[in-house]
Protein backbone atom coordinates (compact mmCIF):
# COMPACT_ATOMS: atom_id res chain seq x y z
CA UNK A 1 0.00 0.00 0.00
CA UNK A 2 2.84 2.42 0.75
CA UNK A 3 3.83 2.03 -3.02
CA UNK A 4 1.13 2.73 -3.75
CA UNK A 5 0.59 5.90 -2.01
CA UNK A 6 3.96 6.77 -2.86
CA UNK A 7 3.29 7.23 -6.59
CA UNK A 8 0.50 8.61 -5.89
CA UNK A 9 2.25 11.54 -3.56
CA UNK A 10 4.72 11.91 -7.07
CA UNK A 11 1.49 12.08 -9.57
CA UNK A 12 0.69 14.93 -7.18
CA UNK A 13 4.09 16.89 -6.69
CA UNK A 14 4.00 16.55 -10.78
CA UNK A 15 0.22 18.34 -10.76
CA UNK A 16 1.67 20.92 -8.44
CA UNK A 17 4.54 21.45 -10.64
CA UNK A 18 2.64 21.54 -13.49
CA UNK A 19 0.28 24.19 -12.14
CA UNK A 20 3.29 26.39 -11.04
CA UNK A 21 4.80 26.43 -14.38
CA UNK A 22 4.85 29.89 -15.20
CA UNK A 23 2.42 31.04 -12.39
CA UNK A 24 4.90 34.22 -11.35
CA UNK A 25 3.71 33.63 -7.64
CA UNK A 26 3.95 35.93 -5.19
CA UNK A 27 6.00 36.49 -1.60
CA UNK A 28 3.90 37.83 1.46
CA UNK A 29 5.35 40.77 1.18
CA UNK A 30 4.85 41.61 -2.34
CA UNK A 31 0.94 40.39 -2.44
CA UNK A 32 0.92 43.17 0.21
CA UNK A 33 2.33 45.68 -1.98
CA UNK A 34 0.08 44.73 -5.05
CA UNK A 35 -3.25 44.59 -2.61
CA UNK A 36 -2.25 48.22 -2.14
CA UNK A 37 -2.44 48.76 -5.73
CA UNK A 38 -5.65 47.47 -6.22
CA UNK A 39 -4.83 43.80 -6.85
CA UNK A 40 -7.59 41.59 -5.10
CA UNK A 41 -6.46 38.77 -2.17
CA UNK A 42 -8.93 36.06 -2.87
CA UNK A 43 -8.77 33.53 0.61
CA UNK A 44 -9.64 30.26 -0.29
CA UNK A 45 -9.33 28.40 3.33
CA UNK A 46 -11.95 26.95 5.15
CA UNK A 47 -13.79 28.69 8.10
CA UNK A 48 -12.23 26.37 10.66
CA UNK A 49 -8.70 27.54 9.63
CA UNK A 50 -9.79 31.20 8.73
CA UNK A 51 -11.89 31.11 13.11
CA UNK A 52 -8.14 29.25 14.39
CA UNK A 53 -5.47 31.28 12.35
CA UNK A 54 -7.08 34.63 11.47
CA UNK A 55 -7.55 36.52 8.29
CA UNK A 56 -6.20 38.97 6.32
CA UNK A 57 -8.86 42.71 6.25
CA UNK A 58 -10.49 43.37 2.89
CA UNK A 59 -9.49 39.57 1.50
CA UNK A 60 -12.68 38.61 -0.59
CA UNK A 61 -13.55 35.16 1.36
CA UNK A 62 -14.57 32.60 -1.69
CA UNK A 63 -14.12 28.56 -0.15
CA UNK A 64 -12.07 26.64 -3.18
CA UNK A 65 -15.23 24.70 -4.56
CA UNK A 66 -16.71 27.80 -5.50
CA UNK A 67 -13.47 29.61 -7.12
CA UNK A 68 -13.78 29.35 -10.31
CA UNK A 69 -17.83 30.17 -10.71
CA UNK A 70 -17.26 33.39 -8.49
CA UNK A 71 -14.25 34.96 -10.09
CA UNK A 72 -15.10 34.22 -14.12
CA UNK A 73 -16.72 37.60 -15.42
CA UNK A 74 -18.71 34.88 -17.67
CA UNK A 75 -20.12 33.62 -14.86
CA UNK A 76 -24.03 34.13 -13.29
CA UNK A 77 -22.66 32.62 -10.16
CA UNK A 78 -19.90 35.38 -9.77
CA UNK A 79 -19.43 37.89 -7.14
CA UNK A 80 -19.57 42.08 -8.27
CA UNK A 81 -16.04 42.48 -8.32
CA UNK A 82 -15.19 39.74 -10.88
CA UNK A 83 -16.27 42.24 -13.87
CA UNK A 84 -13.19 41.93 -16.02
CA UNK A 85 -10.70 39.73 -16.87
CA UNK A 86 -8.23 41.55 -16.20
CA UNK A 87 -8.35 41.63 -12.35
CA UNK A 88 -5.07 40.90 -10.39
CA UNK A 89 -6.90 37.86 -8.43
CA UNK A 90 -3.81 37.00 -5.41
CA UNK A 91 -4.88 33.21 -4.47
CA UNK A 92 -4.47 32.60 -0.66
CA UNK A 93 -4.83 29.31 1.20
CA UNK A 94 -2.91 28.07 4.52
CA UNK A 95 0.39 26.98 2.93
CA UNK A 96 0.42 27.90 -0.66
CA UNK A 97 -0.38 24.36 -2.09
CA UNK A 98 -4.18 24.49 -3.33
CA UNK A 99 -3.42 28.26 -4.36
CA UNK A 100 -0.85 27.19 -6.85
CA UNK A 101 -3.73 24.51 -8.22
CA UNK A 102 -6.84 27.47 -8.16
CA UNK A 103 -4.64 30.39 -9.35
CA UNK A 104 -3.42 27.60 -12.67
CA UNK A 105 -7.10 26.95 -12.98
CA UNK A 106 -8.28 30.78 -13.05
CA UNK A 107 -5.33 31.23 -15.82
CA UNK A 108 -7.37 28.46 -17.87
CA UNK A 109 -10.06 30.36 -17.57
CA UNK A 110 -8.91 33.60 -18.87
CA UNK A 111 -7.97 34.90 -15.85
CA UNK A 112 -4.37 35.79 -17.32
CA UNK A 113 -3.30 37.96 -14.34
CA UNK A 114 -4.32 35.18 -11.03
CA UNK A 115 -1.33 34.53 -8.94
CA UNK A 116 -0.73 33.03 -5.42
CA UNK A 117 1.48 33.43 -2.44
CA UNK A 118 4.17 31.38 -1.65
CA UNK A 119 3.94 29.95 1.33
CA UNK A 120 0.43 31.31 1.39
CA UNK A 121 -1.10 32.59 5.21
CA UNK A 122 1.19 30.82 7.17
CA UNK A 123 4.25 32.53 5.72
CA UNK A 124 2.23 35.78 5.62
CA UNK A 125 2.03 35.57 9.30
CA UNK A 126 5.58 34.99 9.59
CA UNK A 127 6.28 38.46 7.82
CA UNK A 128 4.23 40.23 10.14
CA UNK A 129 1.85 41.76 7.71
CA UNK A 130 -1.35 42.59 9.16
CA UNK A 131 -4.07 40.02 10.17
CA UNK A 132 -7.60 40.68 12.12
CA UNK A 133 -9.07 37.75 14.33
CA UNK A 134 -13.21 38.74 13.73
CA UNK A 135 -15.60 37.13 16.43
CA UNK A 136 -16.85 35.86 13.71
CA UNK A 137 -15.15 34.71 10.36
CA UNK A 138 -16.19 36.66 7.36
CA UNK A 139 -18.70 34.63 5.34
CA UNK A 140 -17.61 33.05 1.94
CA UNK A 141 -18.97 35.70 -0.82
CA UNK A 142 -21.96 34.10 -2.82
CA UNK A 143 -23.05 35.07 -6.68
CA UNK A 144 -24.09 38.90 -6.39
CA UNK A 145 -22.93 39.90 -2.91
Amino acid sequence: MTGECSARAAEVDRLLAKARTGLPRLRPVEAWAAAGRGARIVDTRPEHQRRAAGEIAGAVVVERNHLEWRLDPTCGSRIPEADSPHIEWIVICAEGYSSSLAAAALRELGLYNATDVIGGFDAWVEAGLPTVHPARPTAPRGPGE
